[in-house]
């Protein structure tokens, strides 16, 4: 599942404790003090400048942004939606939802000329951790700009990376310091193991935000008051941060050396929580023979069909599960 294991840091824990007697109403835009640490880590880690309080919106974690998006923005029956070509199912049930058509694949020539009203990117990936480079983000944001469509991208697992250095389409060398059509999503679930808290947060186009926040008003989409302080928190903090890429990292290398040891490829996986992993065939069998070592995966197919070859195999396991499955794919 992918699913964090490890505690959640205590900062957060303490400061989701001092705010607990929170007997009034959240507001939906969220606290100043939220929405400034949202940008004040963006700037800190990424480099993001020049956004306001404005372009910032707390929500109750990144999935029901995401699964919601396309609606609360009046996407509908005629417009398109296009997403990656292995992809996290939610942007498709996304314009589901809004009774949109939608289009998985990686290639800005494929849809012809017709304009998609939102295009999804995801870099690092989920499933394959592929982080993509600078030069492609801003031929990305161009294209979308070029042609009105609203380029959203989930940036997720940007502190979740290990052979190179993703980076995030408000930066201003992708974006060229302007936020004008860009979305971005980011989650405390992986980085701060908040994944129960629900927070997240999504940040960009002052205008898109203000329509978002419009329509979360008269829903109630509202994050606790409690969850907000212990998102400061977590923001403010990068210690606990290094310590569980720390964790993530030793097991990432194990699981790894055991996987090609079994025979395995892995492919990019330079970034995210998963190794994406192949011996080329049917990720069906490959399923079927990881699971008969009582090693659980999640089929590539899952995500697309172009993934019908691979598994996604998450290092989000405790140590002593981790140093199990090393020992199970060692043994054959």
């Amino acid at each position: 599942m992918g699913t964090p294991v490890d505690p959640t840091p205590e900062v957060a824990q303490a400061a989701l404790r001092a705010a607990a007697d929170s007997p009034g109403y959240p507001v939906t835009i969220g606290l100043p003090e939220t929405r400034q640490a949202c940008l004040d880590w963006l700037e800190r880690r990424f480099g993001v400048t020049g956004l306001g309080l404005d372009a910032v919106l707390p929500v109750i974690g990144s999935k029901e942004l995401i699964g919601s998006l396309a609606v609360h923005l009046g996407v509908g029956a005629g417009d398109l939606i296009a997403y990656p070509a292995l992809a996290y199912p939610t942007y498709e049930v996304g314009a589901a939802l809004a009774g949109a058509r939608s289009i998985a694949t990686d290639s800005l020539t494929s849809m012809g000329p017709e304009v998609p009203r939102i295009l999804w990117l995801n870099s690092p990936s989920n499933p394959t951790g592929r982080v993509l480079p600078v030069e492609h983000l801003r031929k990305v944001v161009d294209w979308c700009r070029e042609r009105g469509t609203l380029l959203v991208s989930d940036e997720c697992y940007l502190e979740c990376a290990w052979e190179s250095e993703p980076v995030s389409v408000l930066h201003p060398d992708v974006c060229g310091g302007s936020s004008e059509g860009i979305l971005t999503v980011h989650s405390l679930s992986k980085r701060s193991n908040l994944a129960g808290y629900r927070c997240a947060f999504v940040a960009g186009d002052p205008a898109v935000v203000g329509e978002l926040l419009a329509v979360r008003k008269n829903l109630g989409l509202q994050m606790p008051g409690p969850q907000q302080h212990a998102m400061v928190a977590a923001l403010d903090d990068d210690e606990h941060v290094a310590v569980q890429h720390a964790r993530y990292a030793a097991r990432r290398t194990a699981l790894r050396a055991a996987l090609e040891g079994a025979g395995f490829r892995i492919d990019h996986s330079e970034a995210s929580l998963y190794l994406w992993s192949t011996r080329d065939e049917d990720c069906w069998e490959t399923v079927a023979w990881l699971a008969e070592r009582g090693i659980l995966a999640a089929p590539g197919s899952f995500y697309g069909p172009a993934g019908d070859r691979h598994v996604r195999v998450a290092f989000t396991a405790t140590d002593e599960r981790i140093d199990a499955a090393v020992a199970r794919l060692a043994a054959g």
